[in-house]
């Protein structure tokens, strides 16, 4: 904590934020290293094989992004906020690719899939990181959602590569979860109302990359053999898509209104949304802070367990 103080990483917050978040203007930002700290020291001991390393990979490239973004840009050019958003796009496109390839992940349909999954929820993830509390209290109930899937209904989808599904969710998978669930506990701390510190791109961009990846590159085995889901390939992922897709509702709805309502004013002058991203509507609608957040986290958590038992359904 000493450090990003010392590092003068601070909150540049928009004129155009809903009442009350200028009193934000200034709080140290680039939480996140905080939770990465902790994540990107532990990953090497979580699992031995090399086919860690693109997950670490993919950690870090995005990272990176996000201390452009944060800290790089601001001060080369005094007065921007951070990187364009095309040069953020085309940057998290290499960035997702990489690993993706480091993983065996190579066919046009698979690796464009991974990387708009991936580019997906590191931008959805990274709208979320806009109230005190509420980027690390979904990250909580996405987890923990993630965390059983893993167990309630393994392999569910199949990308090509080594190793077997099975050999990933007995000693690797659910271990890292339980890495990143360790690293937000002390960044909530600081990051609790009234926030301390804010987590910044450098935070949200990986994390949100990582809850993508984590499906492509710690799951990507070819055995579908195992009785414990015991339905045809298709079905499985079928099934795995609908999972997946309940289990991502709150992210999707963080992101998708906002190219929405930018695309509604660009060319009809006309909001769609009274405010975006969708949690500052509800602020602008009378809620407390702290309401939105504990309601947006008892969401995810609902959306994780409606994941789980639709997965465990079928066993």
């Amino acid at each position: 904590m000493k450090l990003l103080v010392a590092m003068k990483s601070r909150q540049t917050v928009s004129q155009h934020a809903p009442e009350g978040h200028q009193l934000k203007q200034g709080t140290p930002t680039m939480g996140g290293l905080i939770i990465l700290a902790g994540v990107l020291g532990a990953m090497p001991f979580v699992h031995t094989s090399v086919s860690i390393w693109p997950l670490f990979t993919l950690i870090v490239l995005f990272a990176v992004i996000g201390f452009v973004d944060d800290f790089v840009v601001p001060r080369l050019m005094p007065g921007k906020r951070g990187l364009g958003w095309k040069q953020k796009i085309l940057m998290q496109v290499v960035a997702a690719v990489v690993p993706l390839v480091m993983g065996g992940i190579t066919g046009p349909a698979a690796l464009g899939t991974g990387t708009f999954v991936i580019l997906f929820f590191a931008n959805a993830y990274n709208f979320s990181d806009g109230l005190d509390g509420l980027a690390g209290t979904l990250l909580v109930g996405l987890l923990l959602g993630m965390f059983g899937l893993s167990f309630s209904g393994q392999p569910l989808i199949t990308m090509g590569g080594v190793p077997s599904a099975n050999q990933w969710y007995s000693s690797y998978a659910p271990p890292l979860l339980f890495v990143f669930l360790g690293a937000v506990i002390p960044f909530l701390f600081w990051n609790a109302p009234k926030a301390k510190v804010f987590m910044g791109d450098v935070g949200s961009l990986p994390i949100g990359a990582f809850l993508a990846g984590y499906w492509f590159l710690t799951q990507n085995g070819n055995d579908y053999s195992s009785t414990i889901l015991p339905l045809p390939p298709h079905d499985r992922s079928v099934l795995f898509f609908c999972a997946f897709f309940v289990w991502s509702l709150v992210m999707i709805a963080e992101l998708v209104p906002v190219p929405l309502q930018i695309g509604s004013v660009k060319l009809f002058k006309r909001k769609i949304f009274p405010y975006t991203p969708i949690h500052h509507a509800f602020e602008k609608a009378g809620w407390p802070e702290t309401r939105v957040v504990f309601v947006f986290a008892i969401c995810q958590l609902i959306c994780s367990m409606l994941a789980i038992t639709l997965v465990a359904w079928f066993r």
